[in-house]
């Protein structure tokens, strides 16, 4: 029986400096979590090396670690940033940052 993880989600976004993203929803211990996740397919220069790596959104997850710190998501539901001690802001996200 085959298990898949991430499932195709309908719809794309467009970022003026990488391009069109391509959403996944996450499936996985038997939930699943729409839009969790996106990858750009063929980023604009000079990002192409971010081609094929997939982001997700901390916020959608149960947690997420970096070096076994739980990271914070970035305020707001445009952005999927992780943010750990060592980030510094301000950070973009919050009701009033759109447009900086």
């Amino acid at each position: 029986m085959e298990s898949r993880v991430l499932l195709p989600s309908p719809g794309t976004s467009y970022c003026e400096w990488k391009g069109r993203a391509s959403y996944f929803s996450l499936s996985y211990g038997g939930k699943t979590t729409d839009h969790a996740v996106w990858t750009y397919k063929d980023p604009k220069d000079p990002y192409g090396d971010i081609a094929g790596y997939f982001a997700f959104y901390p916020s959608l997850m149960d947690r997420c670690t970096v070096d076994g710190e739980i990271v914070k998501s970035q305020s707001g539901d445009f952005y999927g940033g992780w943010i750990t001690r060592d980030i510094v802001g301000p950070f973009k996200g919050p009701p009033g940052t759109l447009g900086w």
